[in-house]
């Protein structure tokens, strides 16, 4: 049970990491208010950094900032492990 919820709370977290990071560049291209980096990174440590990090990486934003580059990665390798172990103190 507690593997299909974290299973779920990680898709829904990706796919808004990576929804707001294609919502900033097009607001970036626009001219209009960003989308804080704080928010960013949070989206991204709660469990969405792959979201993040494929839309770093789709909508080429933030590449050239080295924090994001590679602490979004950073994060997605964390967050591997993380479930890896808590999947495997629940078996």
């Amino acid at each position: 049970m507690f593997a299909k919820i974290l299973l779920v709370v990680i898709i829904i977290m990706n796919v808004i990491a990576f929804a707001l990071m294609g919502l900033d560049k097009k607001r970036a291209k626009a001219g209009q208010w960003r989308i804080k980096e704080a928010t960013l990174f949070l989206a991204a440590g709660l469990f969405g950094a792959l979201g993040g990090t494929l839309g770093m990486f789709t909508f080429r934003h933030k590449t050239k900032h080295w924090y994001f580059k590679l602490g979004f990665p950073a994060l997605l390798a964390v967050q591997v492990v993380l479930v890896v172990i808590g999947l495997k103190l629940l078996a």
